[in-house]
């Protein structure tokens, strides 16, 4: 092969990720001309109604997906807290690049901590995980709709339509925005357990062995290991992106600690657990916290808060 063809979608964020892992395969192949398809995609296009509500993260992936299996592209760089857990036929999730700051944060031209918003303050964002979380350590504050990429919701903040805006971290500093913000405070994964996948990419490629090759290069194994207990949770849990989860696995040594809570939208009720467990149980460790969470309710739990996801107007 002496041209792979990267699809992605056209906001800022999506096109440093793939520029990023477009230099990152021409360091390693110097021979290999590496180029970028931009789309944009349903997901970006409708920016007025909550994800739960018109599909879920998938919405975000379907274009990019559809121009690999059309033969126009041969790999797709995700955000992986986006990525479905299933694939079309003819294509995969190859590989899980290195992970950087996972958590979420809060960003406001006002206050500098959760805790410092004034009661019944507006805080943007459309997650049902965020606003679960949010909602149960203050449970007297206003939770607002906040759609658009990351320019966007910054500029909705600054004209004052909101007290604060959570957002996740590493899509901040990818962009270097840091400081167009008075406050940006990168909230504990003890107050705030993050997304399943978040701050980490997946590659999602045709799958041929010469395209995997290629790719082989990107894999981070302390990622691999983190996001594959992550996403095995969500997954024997069947829940999306219209249900509140949260799930953190952090590689301590030979280690690791892990965090998950489900639970409903305003936060009333959740099941949380916190345990450790030998790295190299990985591959099953997901799988086997989400049965145990199925025997504490979570599947009713969860059923119960995609009902409100769908019929309530957040």
């Amino acid at each position: 092969m002496k041209r792979l063809i990267i699809a992605t979608r056209e906001s800022k964020l999506a096109m440093w990720q793939a520029e990023h892992i477009q230099a990152r395969l021409q360091e390693a192949h110097p021979d290999l001309e590496v180029v970028i398809n931009s789309m944009t995609s349903k997901g970006d296009q409708i920016l007025d109604t909550p994800l739960a509500k018109i599909g879920g993260k998938g919405l975000f992936t379907k274009e990019l997906e559809t121009s690999m299996l059309a033969g126009e592209s041969h790999i797709a760089v995700h955000s992986l807290k986006d990525v479905p857990m299933e694939f079309p036929e003819g294509l995969k999730l190859a590989i899980i690049t290195k992970r950087h700051d996972p958590r979420d944060a809060l960003l406001s031209e006002k206050y500098s901590s959760i805790e410092e918003l004034p009661q019944n303050a507006v805080v943007g964002t459309t997650s049902l995980r965020r606003r679960m979380q949010i909602l149960k350590i203050r449970p007297d504050l206003t939770i607002k709709n906040l759609r658009g990429n990351v320019n966007t919701r910054i500029r909705k903040l600054k004209e004052g339509q909101y007290d604060a805006i959570i957002l996740a971290s590493s899509g901040i500093k990818r962009l270097g925005l840091q400081e167009e913000i008075k406050y940006f405070t990168p909230v504990s994964e003890e107050l705030m357990i993050p997304a399943m996948g978040q701050a980490a990419l997946g590659i999602e490629i045709v799958d041929t062995p010469e395209v995997e090759s290629i790719v082989e290069v990107l894999r981070d194994e302390s990622a691999t290991i983190e996001t594959t207990i992550e996403r095995e949770f969500v997954r024997v849990l069947e829940g999306g992106c219209q249900v509140p989860i949260g799930i953190n696995a952090k590689l301590d040594g030979e280690s690791v600690n892990i965090q998950a809570l489900v639970g409903l939208p305003d936060g009333e009720e959740v099941i949380y657990e916190k345990l450790t467990c030998r790295a190299d149980e990985y591959k099953s460790k997901g799988e086997e916290i989400a049965k145990r969470f199925i025997q504490k309710g979570a599947r009713e739990l969860l059923k119960k808060a995609e009902h409100i996801a769908m019929t309530e107007v957040f």
